[in-house]
């Protein structure tokens, strides 16, 4: 029994020094979330479509792990985009109880939990983008680095919606639930403007205590 468990100290030792910390970390909630909300989804093919961007981004991180580890800030980050994701995925981004009590609260027409999907879809990929031009690309102009983290998220958020807008001529009448437009006609322009504030929100917010966590690596 002792040479077992010194078998699995060792093995767990070994892994986190292979693998950092917050990964190991953003694997088990990440597990956790999925499995709550692929337990009984309120449409499945909209599920997938709302967490497969987990599955990529855990791919990529655990594929650079050891040559391009990310700050902790980053990590911390993509783990609370992820749970975003999958409690839209569990309810529709149109029917999480959240959107309903924010609506109660404040007064909104229309449940807007998607608007802080969107908003993160800026505010995440924007540090992302940073990281890369900074200690990827060594650029060193900051207002140059904000100005194309900027544009990345931009870039992206009108390519998730033609990913919508493709979901849509593909499932037809059960891309609904994925589009979750709620009947608004400019849905998609204040989704991509959600990203654009939340981007600009996390430059001017993060922007300083990101050098620093860059700096410890």
């Amino acid at each position: 029994m002792r040479h077992l468990i010194t078998w699995v100290s060792s093995c767990v030792a070994a892994m986190q020094s292979t693998i950092p910390r917050p990964l190991l970390v953003i694997i088990a909630l990440w597990s956790i979330g999925l499995i709550a909300s692929a337990w009984s989804p309120f449409d499945r093919t909209t599920w997938w479509l709302e967490v497969f961007p987990c599955f990529v981004g855990l791919a990529v991180m655990w594929a650079t792990r050891s040559k391009f580890p990310l700050t902790d800030l980053l990590y911390a980050l993509i783990l609370i985009h992820g749970l975003i994701l999958m409690l839209g995925g569990a309810y529709t981004y149109a029917r999480v109880p959240l959107g309903f009590w924010m609506q109660d609260w404040f007064g909104f027409a229309r449940n807007n939990y998607d608007k802080i999907g969107h908003f993160a879809q800026g505010f995440v990929p924007a540090i992302i983008a940073r990281e890369l031009f900074i200690r990827k690309w060594k650029i060193s102009q900051r207002g140059l680095v904000a100005f194309l983290a900027v544009s990345v998220c931009l870039a992206f958020s009108a390519f998730y919606e033609l990913i919508e807008w493709w979901a849509a001529l593909g499932l037809g009448q059960g891309a609904d639930e994925f589009l979750g437009t709620q009947g608004d006609p400019w849905d998609t322009q204040s989704d991509m403007f959600m990203a654009l504030v939340g981007a600009i929100t996390a430059l001017v917010t993060l922007g300083k205590w990101h050098d620093l966590q860059m700096k410890k690596l």
